[in-house]
């Protein structure tokens, strides 16, 4: 008899992305004169920038040869990678994180995943409501989530974010030892103020909790008191885990690279009671079950830190920003209730009227051929609510606005 892990039977059949695509194709089927615009599940549409394309044809002649091939890499990733970032994303905004606190992966999806690895079963966990899926989906995958009653994994505390509280989440009441925080945040494209992100990294010090910090949107951060890491933070190298991507900040969806910094300084503890480094854990983890990525993507990752390549990212960040405002404003002047797209590449509409989120999807979908991703896909609070990504194409972004314009909210 083969036994299987129950927890992954608790799971809803279908991930939430998995679903918006099927409803997207079945009404394709059956009206296939349509011509849909999808602004729902937030994969780039510009294409990678000539340095890193550049780079990566020099690491594919490095193939070539025996004096320049490269076979398996280490698996913390390469050191010329690992310098760029720990130089340009740490050291330059005057944070100091050695690049044996840095670990190279196929992205930030895999790692938030899998962390969870590392840490003990029976961990309590806190998640922001609404929240990325992968967040609470991995956690029941590895029995912490308890049982789905009306929506909710029992052993998960969901701190909502709404309107109501202008999207920031209250402070754990049920002394959670694993913190779940994005900033800027995916979905509703919110963020946190500097002083706002300490409460947090206090309330992590005091309660000795974990904070697993995505950041991989830190990119279009451009209000002054919004941190770009939560290593700004005194104390932080305590208590958090910090993710990042350049799949959305250099188009590197089908490419997979991003990073994951585990500071030394970080500690958890044994049944025992005794301090364990999560570094050392997570570099034992890595070195099992990962052989790194790949060292003509890595060498990609590197020429994004280039003059060239920054300038280039710039340019493709700009891109999308200007569809996220062309997006708030229009939606605005349709008469419905936005967020985001200030900070962060996604939109955050309240629904109009009081209609559900996969009401929204079905009207905006059938109406309009636009497809967004329904908010209550995200979690409990984020039902009446529905999110759009500002990744289209520009031109397919002003279409959309006015096909919605169209309607009466």
């Amino acid at each position: 008899m083969i036994k299987v892990n129950d927890n992954f039977c608790k799971l809803p059949a279908g991930y939430l992305f998995s679903e918006v695509a099927r409803r997207i194709d079945a009404y394709r089927k059956s009206h296939p004169e349509a011509e849909i615009i999808r602004m729902g599940i937030g994969d780039v549409t510009c294409p990678i920038c000539q340095a890193a394309v550049d780079a990566m044809h020099r690491a594919a002649d490095d193939q070539l040869s025996v004096f320049t091939f490269h076979g398996y890499g280490p698996e913390q990733g390469y050191s010329f990678l690992r310098e760029k970032i720990a130089e340009y994303d740490y050291k330059r905004r005057g944070i100091s994180i050695g690049i044996d606190e840095i670990f190279i992966s196929d992205g930030a999806k895999s790692d938030t995943g899998n962390i969870g690895d590392i840490l003990s079963s029976d961990c309590k966990v806190a998640v922001t409501d609404p929240v990325y899926p992968v967040y609470v989906d991995t956690n029941v995958m590895s029995g912490r989530g308890g049982e789905l009653i009306d929506d909710r994994w029992s052993r998960i505390e969901y701190l909502p974010c709404t309107a109501e509280n202008d999207f920031i989440p209250a402070l754990p009441v049920g002394n959670p030892d694993i913190i779940y925080l994005c900033y800027p945040n995916n979905p509703t494209g919110t963020t946190l103020t500097r002083d706002q992100l300490s409460e947090w990294v206090e309330y992590a010090i005091a309660h000795k909790a974990l904070i697993m910090f995505d950041s991989a949107y830190e990119a279009y951060i451009t209000s002054p008191d919004v941190p770009h890491s939560i290593y700004e933070i005194p104390g932080a190298e305590k208590v958090a885990i910090e993710f990042r991507s350049y799949s959305k900040t250099a188009g590197f969806t089908g490419l997979r690279c991003g990073y994951t910094v585990v500071p030394k300084a970080l500690k958890g503890y044994d049944s025992t009671g005794a301090e364990v480094s999560l570094n050392a854990l997570w570099n034992r983890r890595q070195c099992t079950k990962f052989n790194g990525a790949s060292y003509i993507v890595q060498r990609a990752a590197e020429a994004l830190y280039t003059p060239k390549g920054m300038k280039q990212v710039r340019e493709t960040i700009d891109y999308y920003m200007r569809n996220a405002k062309v997006l708030r404003e229009g939606l605005a002047e349709a008469g419905l209730q936005v967020f985001g797209g200030i900070d962060a590449p996604y939109i955050w509409i309240k629904t109009p009227g009081g209609m559900s989120s996969w009401d929204f999807f079905d009207l905006l979908l059938s109406k309009c051929n636009v497809a967004g991703t329904p908010g209550s896909g995200f979690g409990p609070s984020g039902e009446g609510y529905f999110r759009l990504t500002a990744f289209g194409r520009y031109e397919n972004t002003v279409e959309a606005v006015e096909r919605l314009k169209k309607l009466e909210f």
